[in-house]
């Protein structure tokens, strides 16, 4: 896998979720449940689909806004969680500032695309 640090950040912020939504009532289950935890692994894999189309600059940052996306996602379904008590909100900050990383490091990528893409 790739080794960037936001994928790190990314999929070590995926598995808290993961850990704490097993927690969420089981009425959650095909709501909010299943909504954070399908935008915060979809976030790892954007990245992942990012670092393999580095070989072409358009769909490199193409599938860098899409991760954006994700991200933005994610955040939101941790402020439902919070908003509910399903999440205490330290935990929910701590994941919020996580994935404001991984938006910083996705918008240097997206500004600065030729340090990423593979010369031919």
């Amino acid at each position: 896998m790739c080794k960037l640090e936001i994928y790190t950040i990314a999929f070590e912020a995926a598995m808290k979720i993961f850990e704490i939504s097993n927690k969420f009532p089981v009425h959650e289950r095909y709501s909010l449940t299943d909504q954070i935890r399908r935008a915060s692994r979809s976030v790892c894999a954007k990245i992942a689909e990012a670092w393999q189309k580095r070989r072409y600059e358009t769909g490199f940052i193409a599938q860098l806004n899409d991760c954006e996306v994700e991200v933005s996602a994610t955040q939101t379904w941790i402020e439902f969680a919070v908003k509910c008590n399903y999440m205490d909100v330290q935990r929910g900050r701590e994941l919020h500032g996580s994935y404001n990383k991984v938006l910083s490091g996705l918008v240097n990528m997206i500004n600065h695309p030729s340090r990423w893409l593979i010369k031919h």
